[in-house]
């Protein structure tokens, strides 16, 4: 039999909780108990004023943005509309059905103002870092480095071409804030002074973005999320925006994990990366350092006409040269200089030459220099560092870590293809840090939920 048509009726007492409507198996359940906000307030007092108006509550704000990240609502427009609607989502950020909803401007204003001030979501981030320490999902031991491109908020209609954009004409006071974030950011290592050559485009709504062709298609402007991971679950340890350039990124290495140390106390035995952190300087650092790199060197001691190459002559490190396979020695010098101006620098590469005379009796010289009349070789100031890394190459470990930075690749596809995270919305280096900030605070939380699911309950009858 039919049932009679369903129309709804007001009732004018309702007995309604959030509680008993939102499922037990919601990913915001699992979340919520490792979400740990109760400093918030003690951290941001100072920027709030002793007298006026009440202001929206900061746990609020903090709440509805991290709904928004694990879910990819990056609007915050929407977002609003969104936790008016859901049910779960004003569950999560401790709303009754009568609680009225902040309005989207309210975000900017803090974000603008007291967030950045007071680095709030770098005190977040680091908060649920320290909840990942105390879960046991973080041992130091082993960990991965990377870099991945996110587009920026900008496109090449509005933007100049090199050589047009001059910094010292622009003037701070009418510039937008995008602008001015870039002038502040011209003598920071992993923005302006990066490196010193000019982009072949450069925007006007965001000048810090870089320009780049890295995805071997359609060049775009785009910054480099960084991460810094332990290897054990995937939890990200640090992140940094830089430049889309290898030199930035590279120097975010020693940035995040100066930051690591300092704040958590955790220094690894092992730091997995792709050959672009494979640079002399970098492994030297790592290696003074006591951290065993296992990255592919950056080699170019190959030679195209099937010659002897630098790996088939022998480095004696006591008497500071080389032997060749016929048993002759390459020196740096061959005598002893009174004016130290004119002996090892310690500096750069260094330049090792066998005799004349000898390599041109020498039968092996069709192998080894046919078209010079001594050979010549060039070692590094890191050459030490890199021989380390070079050995660890060959070993049963280097197979496993390989296997483990593949870990930081997924975390960079869960951000962008789950989260939602493959175009920034805010601009400036100071937006892009913001933006993946909280995207990081919130696949460290979904980690967590993960590992550790929140009980099941049993429903009563």
């Amino acid at each position: 039999m039919m049932g009679p048509k369903q129309e709804a009726q007001g009732a004018l007492f309702y007995e309604f909780s959030l509680e008993d409507h939102v499922p037990q198996d919601h990913l915001l359940r699992s979340i919520d108990r490792f979400v740990d906000l109760d400093s918030i307030r003690p951290h941001l007092s100072s920027f709030y004023s002793h007298t006026g108006r009440p202001s929206v509550d900061p746990e609020l704000l903090i709440r509805m943005l991290l709904v928004g990240y694990c879910f990819g609502i990056r609007s915050e427009r929407r977002l609003c509309e969104e936790v008016h609607l859901n049910l779960a989502y004003r569950w999560f950020c401790r709303l009754d059905l009568t609680d009225m909803i902040p309005d989207h401007s309210t975000f900017s204003k803090n974000r603008h103002g007291r967030f950045r001030d007071s680095e709030l979501l770098r005190h977040l981030f680091e908060t649920t870092v320290a909840r990942c320490i105390e879960k046991g999902l973080v041992s130091g031991q082993r960990m991965a480095i990377d870099a991945s491109l996110i587009e920026a908020e900008a496109n090449k209609q509005n933007s100049t071409p090199k050589g047009e954009w001059d910094a010292s004409t622009i003037d701070p006071t009418d510039a937008a804030r995008a602008v001015r974030e870039y002038l502040d950011t011209l003598d920071e290592e992993a923005f302006g002074s990066a490196s010193e050559v000019q982009p072949k485009f450069s925007s006007h709504s965001d000048p810090a973005s870089q320009w780049t062709a890295a995805r071997k298609g359609p060049a775009f402007f785009s910054y480099s999320d960084n991460y810094l991971i332990d290897t054990d679950h995937g939890v990200i340890l640090d992140v940094e925006p830089t430049r889309s350039i290898r030199q930035a990124e590279v120097g975010s290495t020693r940035t995040m994990l100066t930051r690591v140390k300092d704040k958590f106390g955790l220094v690894p035995d092992w730091m997995i990366a792709d050959t672009a952190y494979g640079s002399g300087p970098m492994l030297g650092w790592l290696v003074d350092r006591k951290i065993a790199p296992y990255i592919p060197v950056i080699d170019k001691a190959g030679r195209p006409d099937g010659t002897w190459t630098r790996t088939d002559f022998d480095w004696d490190a006591q008497n500071d040269q080389y032997i060749c396979p016929e048993g002759h020695a390459l020196k740096q010098f061959r005598r002893n200089y009174s004016d130290p101006n004119r002996g090892p620098t310690g500096k750069g590469t260094a330049k090792y030459r066998a005799l004349k005379l000898t390599c041109q009796v020498c039968p092996s010289k069709p192998k080894c220099c046919p078209n010079a009349d001594a050979r010549l070789i060039t070692r590094e100031e890191q050459e030490d560092a890199r021989q380390v890394a070079r050995d660890l190459a060959n070993t049963d470990e280097y197979v496993i870590a390989m296997k483990l930075r593949k870990k930081v690749e997924m975390l960079f596809a869960h951000l962008k293809r789950i989260l939602g995270l493959g175009r920034l919305r805010l601009r400036g280096p100071c937006g892009a840090n913001d933006e993946f900030l909280l995207a990081a605070t919130v696949q460290n939380l979904r980690k967590l939920a993960k590992i550790f699911p929140a009980p099941q309950q049993t429903r009563k009858a």
